[in-house]
């Protein structure tokens, strides 16, 4: 059976460019989707959600562009706050996340992609 992968990418992430790797390593072919350049909407991120193995507001980065946002954990605890928040500020997604048939995971620790690609 041939499950479709998809990664939601970033090129100049390390652990995007890594994940990139892991799949190529792998021989799976996958969905490059550069979520910068082609931002999802809000049913892409709930559809993505849905797969989730993590928590909602994990897929929420805390850099300094959050900060410079006025952003603060209180505007990332629902499910449909972190929707808000990423469409909005879609250089705010937690990366990479890789799908793979009805499950999602953010690939951090890299290690989890391996895992991921190789059930």
């Amino acid at each position: 059976m041939d499950t479709q992968v998809t990664i939601l990418h970033n090129q100049r992430c390390s652990a995007s460019r890594a994940a990139m790797e892991r799949i190529g390593e792998a021989a799976v072919e996958a969905e490059v989707v550069d979520y910068l350049r082609h931002p999802l909407d809000a049913g892409a991120l709930d559809e993505i959600i849905d797969k989730l193995e993590d928590a909602p507001t994990d897929l929420v980065r805390r850099d300094s562009h959050f900060v410079a946002l006025g952003l603060t954990e209180a505007d990332v605890q629902t499910r449909e706050q972190v929707v808000a928040v990423l469409t909005q500020h879609p250089r705010l997604m937690q990366r990479p996340v890789v799908v793979k048939g009805d499950r999602a995971i953010i690939g951090r620790p890299k290690e989890r992609v391996a895992a991921l690609l190789a059930e």
